[in-house]
C-alpha cells in the first residue's frame, strides 16, 4: 500500500485519531521509560520503531520476571505453614 492511499484512508477514519505530534510525546515519554534507551548516549537519537521495539522487550522481560517471582512466591508458600500469616501474605501477593 503506497504512503498516499495510507493516509488518505487515515483521514477518512474518524476524529479518534491522535495526532502526529501526541504520537512524538507518547515516543518521548516511553523513551524516557524504557532503561536501555534511557541510559544511552542522550546526544543520539533514536527511532520510534526502535523505541516501540525496545519497548516491547522490555514488557517482555518484566513478563518474565514477574513469572519468575511467581514461582518463588509458589514454592516459598509450600515450604510454610499454611496457617501461618506469612502464608496469607504469600497468598496475597500471588493474586
Amino acid at each position: 500500500m503506497s504512503s498516499r492511499s495510507s493516509r488518505s484512508r487515515r483521514s477518512s477514519v474518524p476524529s479518534s485519531n491522535i495526532s502526529d505530534e501526541q504520537i512524538a510525546d507518547l515516543i518521548s515519554k516511553l523513551q524516557q521509560l524504557i532503561p536501555e534507551i534511557r541510559n544511552a548516549r542522550s546526544s543520539s537519537r533514536v527511532s520510534a520503531s526502535k523505541v516501540l521495539q525496545e519497548t516491547c522487550n522490555y514488557i517482555r522481560s518484566l513478563q518474565r520476571e514477574v513469572g519468575d517471582l511467581s514461582d518463588r512466591l509458589s514454592e516459598l508458600l509450600l515450604s510454610t505453614d499454611p496457617e501461618s500469616a506469612q502464608a496469607a501474605i504469600i497468598r496475597s501477593l500471588l493474586m
